[in-house]
C-alpha cells in the first residue's frame, strides 16, 4: 500500500462534456500519456426559461473519469483545454481531486511517483449526493436556493442491506441518482445545509453526501 506522501501525487480527473464527446476526450488524453478512462452517462441541469419552455432544460452529458500521476494529469488537462475549450462558456467542466490509493492500475507504477507535495489553496469543493431515483431534482433545487449554479445527475444502482424490495418474490435493488455539484469553498456549508433540510438526508435511507477538495478547475464561471 502506498504511503500518504506517495498517494498524494495521484489525481482523479473528472470532465463533464456534452453527449458524444467522452470518447474523444479519452483519445486526446491517451496521446498525452494517460492510461485511459471511464465514461458515465448523466444529464446536466440548466436554469433557462426559454429552454424550460421548450422542454430542453435537461441536457445529456458524459462524465469522463481518469486517474494518473499529478504531473501527467496536469499536462493532459492543458492539452484537453486547448482542444475542447473548457475556458469558454458551455464547453464543459474539468476538475481534479486527490486520490488516496490506487490498486489494479498497471500504468500507475511507483516510478511515476514523486515524494512530497506542498499545501495547495483549495477554492472549490466537489459535492456528491446519492439519493433515491426521483429525488435528484430536489437536491438541485435545494442547492440552487443556496447559490449553486447547477449540477450533473448520474443514474446508479444501490446495494444497501436495508434497501432491497421484492417484486414477485425477487429481490430488486432500487435505482439511485448521483448528483455532482461544484461549489466555491465559501458556499459549501450553505449548499449542504439546504440539501439536508430539503430531503431530510439525516434520516436513514434518505441519502448520502460527501465532499472532496478540488485541486484544479477549468470551465467554472461565477
Amino acid at each position: 500500500m502506498l504511503s500518504q506522501s506517495e498517494a498524494a501525487d495521484f489525481e482523479l480527473i473528472c470532465i463533464i462534456v456534452d453527449f458524444g464527446l467522452g470518447s474523444k476526450v479519452i483519445q486526446t488524453a491517451k496521446k498525452c500519456g494517460m492510461p485511459g478512462g471511464t465514461v458515465l452517462l448523466g444529464k446536466g441541469t440548466i436554469k433557462n426559461r426559454l429552454l424550460e419552455f421548450l422542454a430542453l432544460s435537461d441536457v445529456r452529458k458524459e462524465i469522463v473519469l481518469m486517474v494518473c500521476d499529478k504531473e501527467r494529469v496536469h499536462q493532459s488537462l492543458e492539452k484537453l483545454n486547448e482542444k475542447f475549450k473548457f475556458s469558454k462558456p458551455n464547453h464543459g467542466i474539468a476538475f481534479t481531486t486527490s486520490v488516496g490509493h490506487i490498486i489494479g492500475a498497471r500504468s500507475c507504477k511507483s516510478d511515476n511517483i514523486k515524494e512530497g507535495r506542498g499545501a495547495e489553496t483549495i477554492m472549490y469543493h466537489a459535492i456528491t449526493v446519492i439519493v433515491e431515483k426521483g429525488n435528484a431534482e430536489y437536491v438541485i433545487d435545494a442547492a440552487a436556493e443556496a447559490g449553486s449554479k447547477g449540477g450533473t445527475i448520474i443514474n446508479a444502482r444501490g446495494s444497501g442491506i436495508h434497501e432491497t424490495s421484492k417484486v414477485f418474490a425477487m429481490a430488486i435493488e432500487p435505482e439511485k441518482e448521483i448528483v455532482l455539484i461544484l461549489s466555491e469553498k465559501e458556499s459549501t456549508d450553505a449548499i449542504i445545509d439546504s440539501i439536508r433540510k430539503k430531503i431530510n438526508i439525516d434520516e436513514p435511507g434518505n441519502g448520502i453526501i460527501f465532499i472532496q477538495d478540488v485541486n484544479k478547475t477549468y470551465g467554472l464561471y461565477k
